[in-house]
């Protein structure tokens, strides 16, 4: 997903030249004809999608300086860059003073512009990462420090939100890599818990005959090694949040010491005479089907209600792919800071690859494979070349990928995982009667139902343009983060092999 300018200029000549010349570069833009109007779009629905502003610094009414002290009351972080016909030093100071990244005169060349927008990004990205770092050493994270913007994922934190503002357990469940112990850290961060201590255990990372011990505590010589006393990770987290992930892994006579711990508000460390009384809020995770394991046996019943009070489903990264672009940036910021490496961005093939690609490891995988194409990277960008695992199993060289209309490499998007079938292939989509025609009307007569003729039509894009998904969103006329979201709203992931015959 490409970031989004907001270009603020009350010369409209000046915006749609700059519009234009920003669209050029590849970002996404938005325009305001002034600095009241600048606010409201920083303050509205689009907020969480700007990612930098193009702000003229003379303009009527509310002026450049005066957006920018109103930003920061309000506490709205996101880089500007000033611009201005009048380029004195007095205009200069004044800006850098306010908070500007950047300050370029009128009228700016294009190379001067993109190296300030890149350097301004870049910055920004590098400055929450170092600030989001200090937050998670502290335990403060908050919900603000999820890295998302995917429809999917705002649904998931406003319910986890809810869950922060109360002591309620949660159950956090996902496939691995998803973030789940972010959410967790973030629900703790944001409520009434957040002065007090987060502690986590991985559950499927103790051994049996420890479990005991490391949640409960021991006494000096209450078994065979016990050399001092231990408190255990519940008195540990006592006032605060104690989050269990991999709770699915917890052997059964665990679960049982477990729900008596949190249906008593105590535990009792081993060896000791006495219990122990603790105040704890409880978080779990797992990666697993609870309820199959309920059925199985592997799991007490008991156990998992008293745990799964409030649900907190996180969705795999292949059903947020407006979100891939984001933490990519966010990645590469952290790694190109910590590796020294003068990396400052993605070319706009690469972003187009991992966008295509399934994700099976989630953004655990994606973490790793920016790590590593870092570490690979000559230039000042990642491209196609650093990310040679991810290319190979897009299958870049597939028949169909050597036409290359817009000006980068085309890559075939991998088939969802979780899909019951794959994706047409160029030779099973039909062409259909004159070129490609799709019928209006069913076997009865009756017209066919919109939803049903507007999957058929995008099956039949995918499978004619062999999965170039930039190609496929291109000539649909809508954007690709559109055109996926329709792929999980029309449920196109268990798409048949073939389009249906008429």
């Amino acid at each position: 997903m490409p970031q989004r300018i907001l270009v603020v200029d009350d010369d409209p000549v000046q915006r749609r030249l700059l519009e234009a010349m920003l669209q050029r570069f590849g970002y996404a833009t938005l325009t305001a004809e002034g600095g009241d109007a600048a606010l409201a779009l920083l303050n509205g629905p689009h907020a969480g999608g700007i990612d930098c502003l193009v702000l003229d610094l003379m303009m009527p009414d509310l002026d450049g300086l005066g957006v920018m002290a109103r930003m920061r009351g309000a506490g709205i972080a996101v880089p500007v860059i000033v611009q201005t016909a009048h380029g004195g030093i007095d205009n200069v100071v004044s800006a850098m003073r306010a908070g500007a990244e950047d300050f370029i005169v009128k009228p700016a060349s294009a190379e001067r512009l993109q190296v300030s927008l890149r350097n301004a990004l870049q910055a920004h990205a590098l400055k929450g990462e170092l600030a989001r770092a200090k937050r998670s050493r502290d335990g403060t994270l908050t919900f603000t420090d999820v890295v998302s913007r995917a429809p999917a994922m705002r649904t998931v934190l406003r319910a986890a939100e809810k869950a922060a503002a109360s002591t309620i357990p949660a159950l956090i469940e996902g496939e691995s890599g998803t973030g789940k112990e972010l959410i967790a850290r973030a629900i703790h961060g944001s409520g009434e818990r957040r002065a007090r201590p987060f502690v986590a255990v991985n559950c499927g990372a103790i051994p049996d005959t420890l479990v005991e011990s490391t949640l409960f505590g021991h006494e000096k010589g209450a078994f065979t090694g016990a050399t001092e006393k231990h408190p255990g990770k519940f008195v540990e987290a006592s006032g605060g949040t104690l989050f269990l992930d991999e709770i699915g892994e917890l052997p059964l006579n665990a679960q049982v010491k477990l729900l008596r711990a949190l249906q008593e508000g105590e535990v009792e460390p081993v060896g000791a005479r006495q219990p122990v009384r603790v105040d704890v809020r409880i978080v779990s995770a797992t990666n697993r089907d609870l309820i199959a394991d309920v059925k199985a046996g592997r799991f007490r019943e008991d156990l998992y209600y008293r745990l799964n009070v409030f649900p907190v489903q996180v969705p795999p990264l292949r059903r947020r792919r407006e979100d891939i672009a984001d933490l990519a940036r966010h990645f590469l910021a952290r790694f190109a800071a910590e590796e020294g490496k003068p990396v400052r961005g993605l070319t706009a093939d690469a972003l187009a690859l991992l966008e295509a690609f399934a994700w099976p490891g989630n953004v655990r995988q994606l973490e790793n494979t920016i790590f590593r194409a870092v570490v690979m990277a000559e230039g000042d960008a990642i491209g196609i070349d650093e990310l040679p695992q991810i290319a190979a199993q897009c299958a870049p060289d597939a028949p169909g990928n050597a036409d290359d209309t817009a000006g980068g490499a085309a890559v075939s998007i991998v088939p969802d995982p979780g899909a019951s079938q794959p994706w047409p292939t160029a030779h099973q989509g039909r062409p259909g009667p004159e070129g490609g025609a799709l019928a209006l009307i069913d076997a009865d007569g009756n017209v066919r139902p919109l939803d049903e003729i507007e999957r058929e039509a995008i099956r039949f894009a995918i499978a004619h343009y062999h999965g170039q998904m930039s190609e496929v969103a291109r000539r649909l006329r809508i954007g690709r983060s559109t055109l996926y979201r329709k792929l999980d709203g029309l449920g196109l992931d268990a798409a048949p092999t073939s389009l249906p015959a008429e």
